[in-house]
C-alpha cells in the first residue's frame, strides 16, 4: 500500500496549475468528472442537520399596496390616494379606476399598514404584497 502521509505531502506541493493538470489526468485515467460529485455535494444536507440546515427565510422589509377595488366611496379613496402618493387628481382617479393598480410601491412595513386602514376607512379593498 502507498504510503498515504508521502503523498499528501507530494501533493501538497503542487502549484495551482499542476494540481488543474491532475486533476485532468486522473478524471481521464478513471473516466469521472470531479466538478459534479462537487455539486452533488454541495446541494445534500448535512447529516444529522435536518431542518436545521435550512437556510433562514428572510424577512420581507419591502411592501407593495396594491388597490384590489375603489368600494362604493370612490371619492374618498381618490381623497387618500393623493394625500399619499401626492399625485394629481386625474392620475388619482386613473389609479382608484384600475384594478391592481399599486399605491405605494418598496414601502416599510408600517407605512404599508397606515396606506392599507386608510384606504380600507375610506371603503376601498386594498391588499399588501
Amino acid at each position: 500500500m502507498a504510503d498515504l502521509a508521502k503523498l499528501v505531502e507530494e501533493l501538497s506541493s503542487l502549484s495551482v496549475l499542476e494540481a488543474s493538470e491532475l486533476v485532468k489526468m486522473l478524471e481521464g485515467k478513471w473516466g469521472v468528472s470531479a466538478a459534479a460529485p462537487v455539486a452533488a455535494m454541495a446541494a445534500m444536507p448535512a447529516a444529522g442537520a435536518g431542518a436545521a440546515a435550512a437556510e433562514p427565510v428572510e424577512e420581507k422589509t419591502e411592501f407593495d399596496v396594491v388597490l384590489k377595488d375603489a368600494g362604493p366611496k370612490k371619492i374618498e379613496v381618490i381623497k387618500v390616494i393623493r394625500q399619499l402618493t401626492n399625485l394629481g387628481l386625474v392620475e388619482a382617479k386613473t389609479m382608484a379606476e384600475t384594478a391592481g393598480g399599486k399605491v405605494l410601491s418598496a414601502v416599510g412595513k408600517d407605512a404599508a399598514k397606515d396606506a392599507k386602514a386608510k384606504l380600507e376607512a375610506a371603503g376601498a379593498v386594498v391588499d399588501v404584497v
